[in-house]
Parts: C-alpha cells; structure tokens; sequence
C-alpha cells in the first residue's frame, strides 16, 4: 500500500469535507468544531491504514529473519554432514561417505533455497521502510495540522466574540444616535424660547397699550382746559398769565 493511497485518499477526503462544510457554514463555531472532529477521524482512519501497513511490513521482517535463521542452520547441517562423509571416507568406506555427502547437498540446497528467498525479500522490506517512514511523517504532520486547527479554531472563535461584541456596541451607539435624547432636549428649549418670546411680545404690546391710554389721558387734560379757558373768556373772566 502506497503512501498516497492512504494519506492521499484521506486528505482529499478532508478536503472535500472541509469546503463542503465552508459552502454551508452558518454558525462559525460549529462549522470549525465540526471540521475538527471530521479532521480527528480522519488521523484515526490513517492511524489504523498505517497500523496495517506496519504490521505487513512486521510480517515481511519476520519472514526474512526466519529464511536468514533457516539458510544458517541448514548450512550447518551440510557442515555436520559433510564432516560425516570425511570420517567414513578415512575410515575406507565409501558407501557411508557417499551417504552422508547426499546429506550434504539436500542441505545446501535448503541453505541455499532459504538464502534465495531472503535475497528476494530485501528489497520489498526497504522499500516497505521506506513508505512506513513517509507514513509516519505524513501522520506526524497530520497531527500537528491538527493542533493548528485547534489553536486557530480558538482564535477564531474568540475574534468572532469579539466582532459580535463590537457589532452590538455599534448597533446601540447608532440606536443613540437616532433617539438622541439631547435632540429632544433642544426641541423643549426651543419650545421654551417661543414661548420666551411670546410672553416678552406680550408685555411688549401690554406696554404699548398703557402708554396709549396715558397719551389719551393727557390729550384730554389738554383738551379740558382749552375748554375751560374758552368758557371763561365767555365769561368775561380775566385769562391767567403765566408767572415768570
């Protein structure tokens, strides 16, 4: 199992969550809680495929170490046989060596079978090696994306407070703005000038009035004593003069 075919699938699967939950997000917090958990899923599913892919390798490691145990013994049993052979070959007979070098080369022929099949497996289980290491590292950076997530989750999640915040205080300074009380206050001050004013009218034209009627009076204290001194001249009766 390749290294894209587990990390590549999963996080193309992140992915396609992440925009799709993006498209529909209405509530931030939410939508960022949920990327994390689907994103928490996501590790465990790679966790688990990785497991796996460990584990094969594992299996790889034992075998190869069973075939290098198995050519090891095998070529100490041809060892074994073949010194066998020697000794009845010294000791001038024939059959027993030809016996025991037979031994011998099923022997080798396992060792060397084993050899073969061990060979033949070294090359998987480093390339094996090779995609576990990526693996790990692809999964190591996976968590750390994570806490990433976690950490700008909380980030985001604050400054949206804060921005919620700041809109309520917005919104309560232009709701004073509109009702400004002090707006009203200064149409009761000039609803009280007017009336200021119209009682200052008022006393004004009262005044007028009083200065009229006290004209009228003196017109006719004028008027009456033209009248009187008239009569009196009528009368015969001497005009008073003047004294200097």
């Amino acid at each position: 199992m390749s290294k894209q075919s587990i990390l590549g699938r999963i996080t193309q699967m992140a992915k396609a969550n992440i925009h799709a939950m993006l498209d529909s997000a209405e509530d931030p917090q939410k939508m960022l809680d949920q990327m994390i958990r689907d994103y928490t899923s996501n590790i465990s599913e790679a966790e688990s495929a990785i497991a796996q892919t460990i584990g094969n390798l594992r299996l790889a490691e034992d075998d190869y170490r069973e075939d290098r145990e198995e050519a090891n013994t095998w070529g100490q049993k041809a060892l074994a046989a073949s010194n066998k052979a020697d000794e009845f070959r010294a000791k001038n007979d024939p059959a027993g060596a030809e016996k025991f070098d037979k031994l011998a080369r099923v022997a080798i022929e396992r060792q060397m079978a084993a050899e073969s099949s061990a060979q033949d497996a070294e090359p998987s289980i480093a390339s094996q090696n090779e995609v576990v290491d990526k693996l790990k590292d692809g999964l190591e950076k996976m968590k750390q994306k994570r806490n990433e997530l976690v950490s700008r989750r909380d980030e985001l999640v604050a400054r949206s407070k804060a921005v919620q915040a700041q809109a309520q205080v917005q919104d309560a300074v232009q709701s004073i703005d509109i009702l400004d009380p002090t707006s009203e206050l200064s149409r009761f001050e000039d609803k009280i000038r007017r009336e200021e004013a119209r009682v200052r009218g008022q006393e004004e034209l009262a005044g007028s009035t009083l200065d009229s009627q006290f004209e009228e009076l003196e017109d006719l204290g004028h008027q009456s004593e033209v009248e009187a001194r008239l009569a009196a001249l009528k009368a015969g009766q001497p005009q008073q003069q003047i004294e200097n």
